[in-house]
This record gives structure tokens, sequence and C-alpha cells, in this order.
């Protein structure tokens, strides 16, 4: 039986807890990751990504001895006691890499509990997003920067993902203290653009919103909303 070969974590695992970490944040786990490799994070932040990727690599493991399992006891090897063997070592790994999981899921939480609760604070007080602001903020959230075109000197933000905001817009997202320009730089080198505090709360507390409405089922036609119509 040729020998066991060791896990080999992805870059990029989802987890439960990805879509919480986008929803409070304002930005999606690649982008987190990236900014986390530039430095460029504040020390909350930084420890979220820090743990979010223990468990990332952790539920790599799970996933590894689940499938080692599963060929294992595929009919490709022989039964017998080597393979028995095998198959308890396997389950044992198996639960210790579960258990090695669980405890990165609570390290997770545990480092973001303190932002949404930062965030839960500064809701009520959150700016109500039209679904174009929403649009322009999460295009920002991946990186956007305000250029002005040489010839034509008219200026309009960039971002990561190739959409293009009009310069109109952004001057609205500014007034509102939802973005900020870095004018250290040049304009027509393009000026990075990032979302302030008060609009990655904006944008967190609508995407919240939007996960958690229920969809309302259509009542069937002739009955009424009290009385529903029999079943045949």
């Amino acid at each position: 039986m040729p020998p066991q070969p060791a896990p080999t974590p992805a870059r990029r695992v989802l987890t439960q807890l990805d879509h919480r970490i986008e929803a409070v944040t304002g930005h999606d786990i690649d982008t987190l990751w990236t900014y986390r490799d530039r430095g460029v994070l504040d020390d909350q932040h930084a420890q979220v990504v820090d743990r979010h990727r223990e468990l990332a690599k952790a539920k790599t493991s799970v996933t590894f001895y689940l499938q080692l399992l599963s060929r294992l006891s595929s009919g490709e090897f022989d039964v017998d006691s080597a393979l028995f063997t095998r198959i308890d070592r396997t389950v044992d790994q198996l639960q210790e890499a579960a258990a090695t999981r669980d405890a990165a899921a609570r390290a997770v939480l545990a480092a973001l509990e303190p932002i949404e609760a930062a965030g839960a604070a500064s809701a009520p007080q959150a700016r109500q997003l039209s679904p174009d602001d929403q649009a322009a903020l999460l295009a920002i959230a991946s990186g956007a920067k305000l250029y002005e075109h040489l010839l034509t000197g008219r200026m309009s933000v960039t971002t990561a993902s190739g959409t293009r905001i009009p310069h109109a817009k952004l001057q609205q997202l500014e007034d509102a203290g939802l973005v900020v320009r870095d004018t250290g730089h040049p304009v027509h080198a393009g000026q990075p653009v990032a979302l302030t505090d008060t609009g990655r709360a904006a944008l967190s507390a609508a995407r919240q919103s939007a996960t958690t409405q229920v969809p309302k089922v259509p009542a069937r036609p002739g009955a009424s909303p009290s009385n529903p119509a029999p079943r045949r």
C-alpha cells in the first residue's frame, strides 16, 4: 500500500463563516486576503483574516481525510488487516481535523464579534443606501482609483472589476462621508478611493438587510389572505 500523502491546503476554501465576514467588513474574502498580504488592514481586521486562514486550512484537512476514507472504502484495496488499520488511523485523523476546524471557527468568531458589535452600535445612524449607491460601494470595496483623462480632462473612477463610476457619483459618496480619496497621489496617475468606516457600516447594514428579508409567497388565485384555498 503506498504511503499516505500529506494534506495540501488550498489558498482559498469556502467556509461556513465567509458570508458573515463579508457582510460585516464590506469586502469579499479574496479582497481581505489580498489586503492582509499588503499590510493595509487594521489590527482587528487582520486578526479576522489570520483566523480565517487557519479555518480554511483546517477545513481543507477535513476534506482530505473524508476523501481518503471514501477511497479506502471504495473497494480499490484488498480487505485485510492492513486496510482496517489504515481506516482506523484515518478515522482518528479525521476526528482530530474536525476538532481543529471547530476550534478555528470559534477563533474566527472571537475575532469577528467585536467588529460586528461596533457595526451594530453604529447601525441606527447608518445611511440608507440606494441600489446605485450600494452597487458603487461594492465595486469600490474591491479596489478603485480616480483618473483624469489627459486629453479630455474628464474624471471617472475605475474599479478592480473594470466597472466605471462617474465622477459625480464619487462626489456624492464623498459628500455623504461614505468614501475617501488619497489625494497624496496625482489624479492623472490615479488617486486610490476607499470606503470610510461609515461607508463600510452602511454597506454591511444594506447587505445584512438583503439577506434577512423573507420573500412573500403569492396567494393562489381566488384565495383570500385569511382563508387559503382548500386542498383538493
